[in-house]
């Protein structure tokens, strides 16, 4: 395909970001090649059926014609709208972009993806493809599943970075899974202690001194 071809049935996704508040793209998916193995089967299944226009009897050569004209539009079609749909994960949110003549869009904010599973069927694992399916904290949402996504733990992770660095799920502390807030790292000490049951190391108080001297107190010095 042509670099001309490609940019007419390319969707564009630039075009939907938000550019002044800052919005960027960090992965654009396209739909893994498995997706279109179905239409392309049935594209090379149509060029026997075109024959069979030959071998019938002359009064139902447009039969098979017909069929095998059909099928290959049909195929085709299923290619295209495989060709102009994205998955688009940006710094802001995820979205998808699909159709031909009349174009969808769905979109979710980072903020209200609750979870995220992927699933991988035999083939997919063979193959480098999978399925990524997004939990919302919405009644109802316009991305639920996006189906033959490459390297689709890759997508996962990348997503998973993004939340995280754009605030929404910070670190969490080990020992106990708790989200680490504000002074996490002195809080996670202190839960640590308190869960192994060691005490917590105080710094010496200055009133505890062998020498018996307060904070403010001074030592003489004798002259030689």
């Amino acid at each position: 395909m042509s670099a001309d071809a490609r940019s007419i049935f390319d969707p564009h996704v630039e075009r939907f970001l938000i550019a002044d508040e800052g919005e960027v793209v960090v992965d654009e998916v396209a739909k893994h090649w498995a997706a279109i193995v179905t239409p392309v089967l049935g594209l090379v299944a149509s060029v026997p059926l075109l024959l069979l226009a030959f071998v019938v009897p002359p009064q139902a050569w447009w039969l098979p014609a017909v069929l095998a004209i059909g099928l290959a539009c049909y195929c085709l079609w299923r290619i295209l709208q495989a060709q102009m749909d994205r998955f688009v994960i940006t710094n802001m949110r995820v979205f998808r972009v699909h159709g031909i003549l009349s174009q969808n869009i769905a979109t979710m904010p980072l903020s209200r993806i609750l979870d995220i599973s992927v699933h991988r069927p035999v083939v997919g694992r063979i193959f480098g493809f999978g399925h990524i399916i997004f939990e919302s904290a919405a009644q109802r949402q316009g991305l639920n599943e996006i189906r033959f996504v490459g390297s689709p733990n890759e997508r996962d992770l990348t997503i998973q970075r993004v939340i995280a660095r754009a605030g929404l799920r910070g670190p969490v502390n080990r020992a106990t899974g708790a989200p680490l807030g504000p002074g996490g790292a002195a809080a996670a000490g202190a839960q640590a202690s308190s869960a192994t049951g060691a005490a917590p190391r105080v710094a010496p108080s200055t009133s505890d001194r062998a020498d018996g001297l307060g904070p403010n107190d001074t030592v003489p010095i004798e002259r030689l």
